[in-house]
């Protein structure tokens, strides 16, 4: 008999080492390696014991890429047109899908829903190893979504869950969650890497064997990825984030990874007391209410995948009562604010070293793009001087760092979402002035072209 062997694995990246190390040498994290046991001859043995060889053996033929044949079957929709729209128009058959979030922000309720709809016309199958039977009705009753076709199972081993995929053979199937399947071969606490692994490549092997969709709910680390090896992420077929505050009634699902679709895509929702809604209009949900002629406020237009969505930045700077002035952001990366500051002081002379700035993305979104710089300085100079912006003005614009704004992509997109929602002026770089020119817009439409920053800065405050 084969002796058990000890080994130390990062919780985060998988790296293993024969002993312990403070920090991973793999992904630089601190105190992430945990000791495992490992059973050399049970785990090689029965690396693939939980999967019917026989049934997936036709599957292992060397084929011509040329001889093979599209596939015509159509897409799982959910009916929940956000979550279609993120996946690229619905679940791939076959496929597997992996959606983290942080606790309570709504993935059970999110599937639970998905599953509702999906019964009309497919079989699913919902597993659930944190929740018990009784607990799934009540928040079915209170989403009022209709359970009775809804199948479900209540368990932890991986054994019993595979033994349920195989004998039923649903379309459509839920883990909730991947971190609480157990493994018995594997001599590991449920969560911990091996197990995680394991189970993920065994239900990967079974979701492309038995055409099963299969989703996977992950839980997430208190950074906000998601908890476990990073090569889980590149075993799946997808990879979903659901964000949002608990404080905050709008959710997030947005797309990191997909294979059969486009990625940064993100559908946005309403929690209500029945449930999540989808949004149709983020833009229109994000600027409600917001205050018209008020010193430091701006609108601009990101791209989140294919979609642009409108979106207020607010900026608020006070004088200072330290040394080293206060930069406190939400929604963009600090860094790039500090940048954005510096540039305005070498290319305007206008400085922000007297004042503490806080700078905010309304609506809980993020920018992760450089096309609302422009805006982000016109809301910083309106707050230094205390000048409203025109409410009606749609800002775009890159800064580079010798002052002049650089064209941003997509710019026809941005403007037609604005005109579809009820705005008519536009700032924008006059590099995107042939693009602008390629598409048909309405007579009461303002376009102002400018190439500098002060340029830009003299349009808007004189």
């Amino acid at each position: 008999m084969a002796k058990n062997k000890t080994v130390y694995i990062c919780e985060e990246c998988g790296y293993e080492s024969s002993g312990w190390l403070g920090k991973c040498p793999n992904c630089g994290i601190w105190n992430s390696l945990v000791e495992t046991v490992i059973q050399k001859k049970s785990v090689k043995s029965n690396n693939r014991a939980w999967l019917d060889l026989d049934s997936i053996s036709d599957q292992e033929t060397v084929l011509n890429l040329a001889s093979i044949e599209n596939s015509d079957q159509k897409r799982l929709c959910s009916d929940i047109e956000e979550m279609d729209r993120v996946l690229g128009g619905g679940f791939v058959r076959g496929s597997l899908v992996l959606l983290g979030g942080d606790p309570g922000v709504g993935k059970s309720t999110l599937l639970l829903q998905t599953l509702a709809n999906l019964t009309a016309q497919y079989s699913t199958l919902y597993v659930s190893g944190e929740e018990s039977p009784t607990q799934i009705k009540m928040r079915a009753d209170r989403l009022q979504v209709e359970a009775k076709q809804i199948r479900m199972l209540t368990a932890t081993d991986f054994a019993s869950i595979i033994q349920a995929l195989q004998k039923h053979k649903p379309d459509f199937a839920v883990i909730d969650s991947i971190q609480s399947i157990y493994i018995e071969e594997i001599s590991a606490a449920p969560g911990s890497v091996s197990q995680v692994r394991e189970a993920t490549a065994g239900l990967l092997r079974l979701a492309k064997a038995f055409n099963i969709t299969i989703v996977l709910v992950g839980h997430v680390t208190k950074e906000g990825g998601l908890a476990g090896p990073r090569v889980l992420e590149h075993m799946v077929d997808a990879v979903l984030y659901f964000e949002g505050e608990k404080t905050n009634q709008y959710r997030i699902l947005r797309a990191v990874k997909n294979r059969f679709g486009t990625t940064n895509e993100v559908g946005m929702f309403e929690m209500t007391q029945s449930g999540l809604k989808s949004v149709d209009n983020p833009g229109t949900a994000m600027l409600e209410g917001r205050p018209l002629n008020v010193p430091g406020t701006t609108i601009t237009s990101t791209l989140e995948g294919t979609r642009s969505i409108l979106l207020e930045i607010q900026a608020l700077l006070n004088p200072t009562d330290f040394a080293q002035p206060i930069r406190n952001t939400q929604g963009i990366d600090r860094l790039r604010l500090n940048m954005l500051l510096a540039i305005l002081h070498k290319s305007c002379g206008i400085t922000a070293t007297p004042y503490d700035a806080y700078v905010n993305v309304t609506g809980g979104m993020k920018i992760i793009e450089t096309s609302a710089d422009l805006a982000i300085v016109a809301a910083v100079v309106s707050s230094i001087q205390d000048k409203p912006i025109d409410s009606d003005l749609i800002i775009l614009g890159e800064l580079g760092l010798t002052g002049e704004v650089r064209m941003v992509t997509a710019i026809e997109r941005r403007i037609l979402e604005g005109l579809r929602l009820g705005w008519k002026k536009f700032v924008v770089p006059s590099a995107c002035k042939r693009s602008i020119k390629s598409i048909s817009l309405p007579d009461a439409c303002e376009i102002f072209y400018v190439s500098l920053l002060q340029e830009a800065l003299d349009l808007l405050f004189s």
